[in-house]
């Protein structure tokens, strides 16, 4: 993170009275104990039960689960249905090996003892999220969750409903909220209601994605974030 964009990262927090976090990257790894790939085999199995065996190429051969979700969308309700189910019990099941993100967990605490309000805005399941929050006694930290709780997956980000949802809640206009996601749907979508948006770049590649995403600033470490009040 250069000198500018912390600054302005430090800036955008400190003026905010609402901090909403994508969970997958900004919280936890969801997947490095039971990687992606294995559960995009095991929701095409799904599929494969159902009588779907001849799937396209990009399908047969994708290791993002949320390809396979949006696939089973476009298959039917029923498809839709049973790959979300299968996909929400393998994410509960990933939450034990979740690796956390560093300073994650500090930041979340410094905000809360800032007496500001959090929320986690995510395109994972409300049940692994809170599996998560429970299972390192987080729960107090955030004030709201908003997150998958349908098989439709064209109320993911980067549709803003999810992040409508939480404004809402927190009864905050999204102009005083800020989110930090690692993806550029995650930049739309904030961007999509007004919301200033901090890309969290923790792979080499992210910072050049989220900076034609056009997000407000970005950041490769959470830790420099801890102190802001």
């Amino acid at each position: 993170m250069n000198a500018g964009d912390e600054t302005t990262a430090r800036d955008l927090l400190a003026r905010a009275h609402a901090l909403l976090l994508d969970f997958d990257g900004p919280v936890c790894a969801v997947f490095s104990g039971f990687p992606a790939p294995v559960v995009a085999d095991q929701l095409r199995t799904i599929l494969a039960d159902g009588g779907h065996h001849n799937l396209p190429h990009d399908i047969a051969t994708v290791t993002d689960p949320f390809e396979i979700l949006r696939y089973a969308a476009i298959l039917g309700a029923d498809e839709a249905r049973y790959v979300e189910a299968a996909f929400t019990a393998h994410e509960v099941e990933a939450i034990v090996t979740a690796e956390p993100t560093p300073g994650a967990h500090d930041l979340m605490a410094a905000w809360h003892e800032s007496g500001r309000a959090l929320a986690i805005v995510s395109n994972n399941s409300t049940q692994s999220i809170e599996a998560y929050l429970d299972f390192y006694e987080l729960r107090s930290l955030a004030d709201y969750v908003s997150a998958r709780t349908s098989p439709d997956p064209e109320l993911l980000k980067p549709n803003p409903s999810l992040l409508r949802q939480a404004v809402n809640h927190l009864r905050r206009p999204s102009t005083e909220c800020v989110y930090l996601g690692d993806s550029t749907t995650d930049i739309d979508a904030a961007h999509a209601i007004d919301m200033p948006a901090i890309g969290y770049a923790n792979k080499p590649d992210k910072e050049i994605k989220l900076t034609g995403a056009g997000a407000d600033a970005i950041i490769t470490k959470l830790a420099q974030l801890v102190a802001v009040r």
